[in-house]
């Protein structure tokens, strides 16, 4: 069966989200990189629905979705996934209650934020890479 999974893209703070993962995918050349909030769907839910859900669950803030954005499939691992830009509503950047928000020292190295001049802050589990205008 195929595997749907959804992925929000969110403007904030003059930059857009990202989750930083390490040691995630047990692959020596792959151990550490950035993605964009996301997961799978649950049972019934729309793709709109599991994007609104997927981050609140993962950086604790609500948002309402703009528009897909784009969409590919992966024959490798059976997945089509759908990435849609969103709008910051309300709630508290960094609040998530996904297992990168817990206490599990395995998420650890997840954080902090990265800017583009390389500033980091320590103690959040999200990064914001900031943009020119």
């Amino acid at each position: 069966m195929e595997r749907i999974r959804v992925a929000g893209i969110i403007k904030i703070n003059g930059g857009y989200a990202f989750m930083h993962r390490k040691n995630v995918i047990k692959r020596k050349d792959f151990r550490e990189y950035y993605t964009f909030p996301g997961g799978g769907l649950e049972e019934n839910e729309t793709l709109e629905e599991g994007v609104i859900r997927e981050i609140k669950e993962e950086f604790g803030i609500n948002v309402k979705v703009i528009k897909k954005l784009y969409e590919m499939y992966s024959e490798k691992f059976n997945q089509r996934e759908y990435f849609f830009l969103c709008k910051y509503e309300s709630g508290v950047f960094g609040t998530g209650d996904g297992p990168e928000f817990s206490k599990n020292p395995e998420y650890k190295e997840s954080r902090r934020i990265f800017t583009r001049n390389n500033k980091k802050r320590r103690n959040r589990k999200f990064i914001i890479i900031t943009t020119r205008n």
